[in-house]
């Protein structure tokens, strides 16, 4: 489990129901697949667009009750059908990764914010469907969580970005801590990039912390399974914060060494109920 690409959501892993695993597989083989057309490979705007509009047709088929010929909605197909799973949620995650192709730069947090309720959100309510844990209450947990989650990854993920390129970071917040592309560029380290990430990090620490109660209300290994995830991203921020903020050097990222203080603090420190 890492905090990276779509590896931030279980993988129908033994710590899930044998009843899911083959739904969570399917979501995860659609999001995945969906994710690579607009980030990897040698591909034009132009191809990147084309490719993502054909899995909009492959919903569409979905939606019609139709047998797709692609294995992966036809996968897809079975587990909406099999958990009426919601289609305008998987329409949103390919829309946030059409916008990855067009979209380099973010003016403030709310348009940041509107792309992790597309590009990341979904996941989690997805998630919750499949666990018929869908109150008003969790659904907005999960959507802090998974927001957070999205962050981290943009955090730890600033120089990899930088050269494909975007920036996550709001312009807003670049100004407000007078920090310039050229930090980024240069891998600048200095009290101004310091200042900013500390805020940044903060923003998804409290974020996290709001929506971590879920995964105490959710049962059995569902529930330790999101509390590893948890503590997974609260991990890496931990890191980001021991490298003294420079991602550019040294990406933080979840290791062999760091599973048995995750699975500590999942068993037994944290979330709290």
């Amino acid at each position: 489990m890492a905090v990276d690409h779509y590896e931030n959501f279980p993988v129908a892993s033994f710590l899930l129901p044998p009843h899911l695993r083959e739904a969570v597989a399917a979501l995860y083989y659609f999001a995945r697949t969906a994710d690579d057309i607009a980030d990897e490979g040698k591909l034009t705007a132009e191809q990147r667009l084309a490719g993502l509009a054909r899995y909009q047709q492959g919903l569409d088929r979905i939606a019609r009750g139709k047998v797709d010929p692609d294995p992966v909605f036809q996968r897809l197909g079975r587990a909406v059908k099999a958990h009426d799973l919601q289609i305008p949620l998987l329409r949103d995650l390919l829309d946030a990764f059409a916008q990855d192709v067009h979209k380099q730069r973010y003016a403030n947090h709310a348009e940041l914010l509107d792309y992790c309720r597309r590009s990341a959100n979904p996941v989690g309510r997805l998630l919750l469907r499949l666990y018929k844990a869908e109150s008003p209450l969790q659904l907005e947990q999960s959507d802090a969580i998974c927001t957070s989650l999205q962050l981290i990854n943009h955090w730890q993920d600033v120089a990899v970005d930088w050269y494909k390129p975007r920036v996550y970071l709001p312009q807003e917040d670049l100004d407000r801590f007078n920090v310039s592309d050229d930090h980024i560029a240069e891998g600048r380290v200095d009290v101004n990039w310091i200042a900013l990430m500390r805020h940044e990090v903060e923003i998804a620490r409290n974020m996290m912390h709001y929506g971590a109660p879920l995964a105490r209300s959710l049962p059995g290994r569902i529930g330790f399974e999101l509390r590893l995830i948890v503590c997974g991203g609260l991990r890496i921020l931990e890191k980001i914060e021991a490298v003294g903020y420079d991602v550019f050097r040294r990406r933080p990222q979840l290791t062999a060494s760091d599973w048995p203080v995750l699975v500590s603090r999942a068993l037994f420190a944290y979330p709290k109920a």
